[in-house]
């Protein structure tokens, strides 16, 4: 497809083509993929044009929107009221500094979408990466000169299908989150000069009380104690989101496309069956094993997930004792996170990175043993150096942690241990200096 694409070939069913990318087969989204894919060829920059990803996503956000009513948003903003009062009695993390959001789907594509962007475009560029260096080890070397600008194009139309896929995924994401801590990862941005600490999906969140037969005052209430617990943690701990970034670049970073299996791909592949590509997409088959340092990556972003998304349960049971029914939402908000939705399902096949942390249970039940034991005040101020944060360890071993606090000291390390011993040392094998400044040999 890519070669009559290239020799400017227009009779291309653009259905197939967006069947191998994973799109769906809508006639004004394969209007819209021809168009940018044909920009794409003529793009003489470099790199992946993100405005694609935006413009994708904001059009499936605004496919389904619902207004909200006036009388709607007035209850949404008390119940942020009230969580404010009920948090501040369960944690002693501060408030936050801005008001909480209303936001349409719309809305939070635009406030989203940069971080989104963030963690796709290492994987976007290895597979343009990918893509060049089968062309130029195929090619003859006479062809060398002409390579460079069938690598440019090549590099844009993968960039291109990229991003049109991350609009995909995004786009469906609006209509599943039900707030900006929703995913575990700090999402809002603050671009363009606007503080955005937590906000709240008015037309997701009706979608996500139907059918449990529970007050909808009640899962507003819950929910937005969630959020306030999440973005106020962010807000405290200021260290917190760079060490998630970091941890998710790092292992984003480190992904590759097996050049190797993608031409035999490509020597065996039937345009009349792009089902195959896809297969091999999905499955991941083009994409080595993780590397030592992805794996040393992943641990600790599973690990920091697990941290965070507990301490925010423990947080939100505390505060929320006075609904009756808060523990029927929260057990649907933990079998909700445990399946997670198809959009996320889609992001980490397109990513390669899984968001939910599989230790969340256990991590929960160390932050509710930590706050029975030693109190709030000193649980949440765990949170105020990365150096004294809980570790995987802990999580294995409450316990551990709980006498590590209770005795008021932290363990020494190695080199902390060293120069107590030698301060210590009261023993005589040492040398001591004698009153004209020669030394004494060391007794026997």
């Amino acid at each position: 497809m890519l070669r009559e694409l290239l020799s400017g070939n227009s009779d291309i069913d653009p259905a197939q083509l967006a069947k191998a990318a994973g799109l769906p087969n809508d006639p004004a989204m394969m209007a819209q993929l021809m168009s940018q894919l044909q920009s794409a060829m003529q793009h003489q920059g470099d790199g992946v044009d993100w405005k694609i990803a935006s413009e994708q996503a904001k059009a499936i956000a605004s496919s389904e929107t619902v207004a909200t009513t006036p009388a709607e948003r007035a209850q949404l903003d008390q119940a942020f009221v009230i969580a404010a009062l009920w948090l501040s009695e369960a944690t002693v993390v501060s408030e936050l500094t801005v008001n909480p959001r209303l936001m349409s789907r719309s809305e939070w594509v635009n406030a989203t979408m940069p971080v989104w962007t963030q963690l796709a475009e290492p994987v976007a560029l290895s597979i343009a990466d990918a893509l060049t260096d089968v062309l130029k080890q195929q090619a003859p070397e006479e062809m060398s000169g002409m390579i460079e600008g069938a690598s440019r194009i090549m590099r844009n139309v993968g960039g291109t299908l990229f991003a049109m896929q991350l609009g995909q995924v995004v786009g469906q994401l609006s209509g599943e989150v039900v707030s900006g801590g929703d995913i575990g990862i700090p999402l809002l941005d603050a671009s363009g000069g606007v503080d955005l600490q937590a906000a709240i999906l008015p037309q997701n969140i009706a979608a996500f009380g139907d059918g449990l037969d529970i007050e909808t005052d009640q899962v507003q209430l819950y929910l937005a104690v969630r959020e306030l617990a999440h973005a106020r943690l962010f807000r405290h701990a200021k260290w917190l989101r760079l060490g998630l970034m970091t941890s998710i670049t790092e292992f984003a970073q480190g992904v590759r496309v097996d050049t190797g299996k993608l031409e035999e791909l490509a020597a065996t592949f039937d345009p009349s069956n792009p089902e195959e590509l896809r297969e091999a997409m999905v499955s991941g088959a083009l994409i080595p094993p993780k590397s030592d340092a992805q794996r040393a990556a992943l641990d600790r972003l599973e690990t920091m997930l697990a941290l965070v998304e507990g301490w925010v349960d423990v947080v939100t049971a505390q505060a929320t004792t006075r609904l009756p029914k808060s523990a029927a939402i929260a057990e649907t908000v933990r079998r909700r996170r445990a399946a997670g939705g198809p959009a996320e399902s889609a992001f980490s096949t397109l990513v390669g990175l899984e968001l939910r942390p599989r230790r969340l249970r256990e991590a929960a039940a160390m932050w509710q043993r930590v706050t029975d034991e030693v109190g709030a005040e000193r649980r949440d101020a765990l949170w105020s150096h990365p150096d004294v944060l809980p570790t995987s360890a802990d999580i294995d071993d409450p316990g551990a942690l709980v006498a590590r606090l209770l005795g008021g000291t932290p363990e020494p390390d190695d080199v902390d241990q060293a120069i107590a011993d030698l301060l210590n040392d009261t023993t005589d094998d040492r040398p001591h200096e004698n009153t004209d400044g020669s030394a004494d040999e060391p007794k026997a």
